[in-house]
């Protein structure tokens, strides 16, 4: 396993080709001005020992001595171990509503974007709990499974959209009964599960029925509410700006509204609460507060240990490659020349 500690000196790897191609064309003027000053038989005889190879040798040296040098700043550390770990938390699994009503604009910059914001912000909170993310809208799909891999949650978390799920609508109880699958730990007391929604939703009674049968298997449902109860029109985009607004099957805008009564009912029914989610910063510390006060649970998980710095060596290659930059001129050094390894034929005549 491997860890970066300052990713951000990756930028200066950007200097590698700007350097490479400044190259490429000072060689070609370089060619280009020796033409006017002389045909390539009498240049030869000015410089026999100018070697044609040593110069791309030497950029190839301190290409690759810098190269080094940035990975070294990067830090590069290697995990040596494996061991398994006790931790003590609760069993969260986030459904996230990815259907067409989420692009409403009624809080910003979006239901959706603001959903991904809140959970961004548990996860932050968050010390030794494990995490699921479902997407779902018309269906459910399995985002991230049970993991304490807060790193990869929050990226798969900004991958979701609207259009990665192609059958459309809110089938609340669909996310349910698929979260009810993540909980794979017989010992885990603690399940909760946040449904982030904006409370559209097409299948009412079969939602009911997968929350008490949630409730049953030891669930806590809580629903995060996202969007404004007077509403708002769904844009359609391309490229970031709005063409159209989506319209009914008679061709008037759809309004999308906040549906707090449905949220409220499933949060009541799962022994749960139902949370505003407009003001991030308060929803979250109320999140917060609630795990807090959850029974912990033990339970084991692997992770790497040991992390071993390897800065060392990468600086220690880069100031070897600076070196040979230095040393290696640009003449033919005259055992090579009598090996003739690249072909560099001498046209001096006795």
């Amino acid at each position: 396993m491997i860890q970066f500690d300052e990713k951000i000196y990756f930028y200066l790897l950007a200097i590698i080709p700007v350097m490479a191609l400044a190259f490429f064309f000072l060689q070609i003027w370089k060619k280009k001005t020796q033409k006017r000053f002389a045909d390539s038989s009498l240049l030869k005889r000015l410089a026999p020992n100018k070697s044609s190879f040593k110069s791309t040798l030497k950029l190839v040296f301190l290409l690759g001595g810098l190269a080094f040098l940035v990975l070294g700043l990067v830090n590069p550390k290697i995990g040596t171990k494996l061991e398994t770990v006790k931790r003590e938390g609760v069993d969260i699994v986030f459904a996230l509503d990815v259907s067409k009503s989420m692009l409403a604009e009624d809080i910003a910059p979006n239901r959706l974007e603001k959903s991904k914001r809140i959970v961004s912000e548990i996860i932050n909170q968050l010390a030794s709990d494990r995490i699921g993310i479902i997407a779902y809208a018309g269906q459910a799909y399995p985002q991230l499974p049970i993991t304490t891999d807060y790193g990869a949650a929050k990226m798969f978390l900004q991958s979701m959209n609207t259009d990665m799920l192609s059958s459309q609508g809110t089938a609340i109880n669909a996310a349910i009964d698929l979260a009810s699958t993540y909980y794979d730990d017989s010992q885990q007391t603690n399940r909760v599960l946040f449904i982030v929604s904006d409370g559209e939703d097409h299948s009412e009674s079969s939602t009911i029925n997968a929350v008490e049968k949630a409730t049953q298997n030891g669930i806590r449902v809580y629903t995060i509410g996202v969007g404004k109860a007077k509403g708002a029109p769904i844009p359609i985009k391309r490229n970031g700006i709005v063409e159209s607004l989506k319209k009914d099957n008679q061709g008037e805008v759809v309004i999308t509204k906040l549906n707090e009564d449905v949220l409220t009912e499933i949060a009541d029914r799962g022994n749960g609460e139902y949370i505003d989610g407009s003001n991030t910063e308060n929803a979250v510390e109320f999140i917060k507060e609630e795990l807090n006060r959850m029974d912990k649970t033990e339970f084991e998980a692997k992770q790497f240990a040991e992390y071993k710095d390897q800065f060392q060596w990468f600086l220690a290659a880069g100031f070897l490659f600076l070196f040979l930059d230095i040393f290696v001129l640009d003449r033919k050094t005259q055992w090579l020349k009598k090996l003739n390894l690249f072909n560099e034929h001498d046209d001096e005549q006795d």
